[in-house]
C-alpha cells in the first residue's frame, strides 16, 4: 500500500513526498487507518519496522482535522530512553515540516539549557510532548503542568519501559490525563504485564499483531565458543591493525564498556564508550563522531541497540550474549541497514550457552561456528554447548568450526 492511499493530510503527504517515502511498511499499513479512526490501539512491532511513522503520521493528521486547544498540550509520546526520545523528535520535525504544530522533547541530563527549554515548552503548551517517564514526572513534581488538553497518549517500546521500572511513573502520569483521550501503545513483545497495563489505561483497544521479524539474510551471523578470559584477545585479533569504519561492540554492563573502550585505546584502536553515566552532551558528541566516521569503534551497552539509526555499520560484535533473543535481534540489526550487508559475531562462554541456545531456537537455525585461533589457547569443550534434545536429553552439535573471522571492508 502507498501512503497516498491513506487518509493522511495533504501536508503530511507533502513531507513524505519530499523525504521519498512512498510505500507503507506492514505495521504502517495495518496501524495508521485504525489510529485515524480514533480507536485505542495496541500494536506488537519491533524497532526497525517503521513503527514511529505509524503513529506520528496519523497523529499529525488528527491534530490537523480535530478540534483542539492550540494553547494547551495536545499529545504526549512516552519513550524509554532519551536516545529514542531524540530520534522521535527528529522524525517529528521531518514528518511535520509542513504542519503548524510545535513539539518539545523532555529527557534527562544535566544540561541546564535543555531543562529551561523543556520547562518553557510545557508551560507555554507545545502541541506535542515527547518524553521519558522519569523526566516528565520530575517536571510535574516541580511545576504545575496543565494536561487538560491532552487528546492523544502514545507509549513507544512499552515493554522496555516496564522492564526499566517505569510502570508506577506511567500510571502516575496517566492519572493526570483526561479520560476522554486516544491511547496508543507499541511494544516489541506482549507479556502479561503489558496486557495488564493496557487493560488499565485503554478502552476497547484494537490489537495489531506484526510477526516478530528475524534478522535479514544480509547479516552474516557467526559465533565463537571461548572462555571469558579469552574475549579481550579475540577482540584484539579481530580489530587491531585493520582500517575500521563504524564497528559497534556490545557489552552487558556499563563498567565493562568503560574497561573495554580503555583497553582498545591502549591497543591503538580508536574506540569510544557509550553508556548511561555520560552526560547528555557527551553522548550526543560520541554519536555524532561515530556517525561522521571520526570514531572507528563504539563500545556500548544496550542503550544504543534500540532507537539509534546509523545506516552504514559493517560489523557488530556481541562481547556478551544478550539474555533475550529480541535484544539480540535489535543489537545485530544495527548492521545491514539501508540495503547494505553486514557481519555480526557473538562471543559465547559456557556460562552463556543457555542464552545462546535460546537465541538459536528463536532464529530457527544454528549460527556458523568459528574456530578459536590457536594463539588464544584451547576453546571450551563442545559438550558445554550441547542443546537439550526434544526428549529432554542432551543433544550433540555436529557443526564444524569455520575459519577464524577476518573483517573486510565492504
Amino acid at each position: 500500500m502507498y501512503f497516498d492511499e491513506l487518509a493522511l493530510s495533504d501536508e503530511v503527504l507533502d513531507a513524505l513526498w519530499d523525504m521519498h517515502f512512498d510505500e507503507c511498511t506492514p505495521v504502517q499499513e495495518k496501524t495508521i487507518p485504525v489510529i485515524l479512526e480514533g480507536h485505542d490501539v495496541i500494536s506488537c512491532a519491533q524497532t526497525g519496522t517503521g513503527k514511529t511513522a505509524a503513529y506520528i503520521l496519523p497523529l499529525l493528521t488528527n491534530l490537523a482535522y480535530d478540534d483542539h486547544d492550540p494553547d494547551k498540550l495536545n499529545a504526549i509520546i512516552m519513550a524509554p530512553t532519551r536516545e529514542l526520545a531524540q530520534q522521535i523528535d527528529q522524525q517529528m520535525e521531518g514528518f511535520g515540516f509542513y504542519v503548524p504544530f510545535s513539539s518539545v522533547a523532555i529527557y534527562g541530563g544535566k544540561d541546564n539549557g535543555a531543562w529551561g527549554n523543556q520547562v518553557t515548552g510545557l508551560q507555554k503548551g507545545a502541541d506535542i510532548v515527547i518524553a521519558t517517564p522519569g523526566r516528565l514526572l520530575a517536571q510535574m513534581n516541580i511545576y504545575d503542568v496543565d494536561f487538560s488538553g491532552v487528546k492523544y497518549f502514545i507509549l513507544d517500546e512499552a515493554d522496555r519501559m516496564l522492564d526499566m521500572g517505569f510502570y508506577d511513573d506511567i500510571m502516575t502520569i496517566v492519572r493526570r490525563l483526561p479520560k476522554d483521550r486516544q491511547t496508543i501503545m507499541f511494544s516489541a513483545t506482549m507479556p502479561p504485564k503489558i496486557r495488564q497495563m493496557a487493560k488499565a489505561i485503554m478502552h476497547e483497544p484494537v490489537e495489531v499483531q506484526i510477526a516478530v521479524s528475524r534478522p535479514p539474510e544480509t547479516i552474516h551471523q557467526q559465533c565463537a565458543h571461548l572462555y571469558e578470559a579469552q574475549k579481550p584477545g579475540m577482540v584484539q585479533l579481530m580489530l587491531q591493525g585493520k582500517d575500521l569504519k563504524k564497528v559497534i561492540l556490545f557489552a552487558g554492563k556499563k563498567q565493562k564498556v568503560k574497561e573495554l573502550a580503555r583497553t582498545l585505546r591502549m591497543l591503538k584502536i580508536d574506540a569510544r564508550a557509550m553508556h548511561s553515566d555520560l552526560e547528555q552532551c557527551e553522548r550526543d558528541q560520541v554519536m555524532l563522531d561515530f556517525r561522521n566516521g571520526k570514531v572507528g569503534v563504539l563500545v556500548a551497552t544496550d542503550v544504543v541497540s534500540r532507537g539509534i539509526d546509523v545506516t552504514d555499520v559493517p560489523l557488530v560484535i556481541n562481547y556478551d550474549v544478550p539474555h533475550d533473543p529480541e535484544d539480540y535481534v535489535h543489537r545485530i540489526g544495527r548492521t545491514a541497514r539501508a540495503e547494505n550487508s553486514g557481519e555480526a559475531v557473538t562471543f559465547v562462554t559456557p556460562e552463556d550457552a543457555r542464552y545462546w541456545n535460546r537465541i538459536e531456537q528463536f532464529l530457527k537455525k544454528d549460527i556458523e561456528l568459528l574456530a578459536l585461533p590457536e594463539v588464544l589457547g584451547e576453546a571450551p569443550q563442545e559438550e558445554k554447548y550441547r542443546k537439550p534434545s526434544r526428549q529432554g536429553r542432551p543433544g550433540k552439535s555436529s557443526r564444524p568450526a569455520k575459519k577464524f573471522f577476518r573483517h573486510k571492508r565492504r
